[in-house]
């Protein structure tokens, strides 16, 4: 499991403003890279290329190349909600089904894709909840609502969620952003755990998250107000922490700016 993502000379449009203008970056498979950068900068909508997901927004389209492998994202005749499967999503704010128990949660995708069997379900509950760190928090009550469960403990439901499909990668904006310093911690371990098996971004503001669970760290900023967001740099996390090659990567990780 876990593929690479090539990205060739990727702009980023909605309607006729362009949001990201000509990035090129390849993120390795059972890795987890991370994009840092100021507000506004495109982070988040460059993220949502890499399965599809801008194209909910009216206007959203793209020039370039996003590879999984070797297959083309964008290529005539590529399914957009099979790549949602292939390519899992984690947003900013837990978004469990609020009516939903808390198994149906985990298996609304599998169910989606035709998997009916109550057996090959239950099992699959345990294995994405286990794999979420959050079997033992939740087996005991799987039939109450996903909404009952706290901010941390709904948003590793989200990850089950997410995993219970077997994507190949998993993309994250801002997954602790809402939560407090604690279920932060759990989810970071969680990261660390699924890159065995994933290919993980994460968008996140948080500069010491970035460094604590990336191996690769990619620094987007705006041109200028009002220019689209560029990839500034991406190298090693520690490179980028500790000796940047850009002054604006610099500078923003010093808190001179963002």
């Amino acid at each position: 499991m876990g593929k690479r993502i090539d990205v060739q000379d990727l702009n980023v449009y909605y309607s006729a403003f362009k949001a990201v203008e000509d990035v090129t970056m390849t993120i390795e498979p059972r890795s987890v890279t991370a994009f840092i950068g100021p507000s506004g900068c495109g982070k988040s909508t460059f993220l949502r290329t890499l399965n599809r997901m801008h194209e909910v927004t009216p206007g959203g389209r793209v020039e370039g190349k996003v590879l999984l492998d070797d297959t083309d994202l964008y290529a005539p005749g590529v399914d957009a909600v099979g790549v949602r499967r292939t390519v899992g999503m984690v947003f900013q704010r837990p978004n469990p089904f609020p009516t939903m128990s808390i198994q149906d949660n985990v298996t609304a995708g599998l169910r989606l894709n035709g998997i009916k069997g109550k057996k090959v379900l239950q099992e699959k509950t345990e294995q994405s909840l286990r794999g979420a760190n959050l079997w033992n928090e939740v087996k005991d009550r799987l039939g109450k609502p996903g909404a009952s469960l706290s901010g941390g403990q709904q948003q590793r439901l989200c990850i089950a969620r997410a995993i219970a499909v077997e994507p190949q990668v998993l993309l994250m904006d801002e997954p602790c952003s809402a939560l407090d310093p604690i279920s932060t911690l759990a989810i970071e371990d969680l990261v660390t755990e699924l890159k065995d098996r994933y290919t993980i971004v994460i968008v996140t503001h948080n500069m010491q998250q970035a460094s604590r669970v990336s191996d690769k760290t990619a620094f987007f900023n705006l041109a200028a107000t009002g220019k689209p967001g560029r990839l500034i740099e991406m190298n090693d996390t520690q490179k980028i922490f500790n000796n940047p090659e850009v002054s604006a990567t610099e500078d923003y990780i010093s808190g001179r700016f963002g």
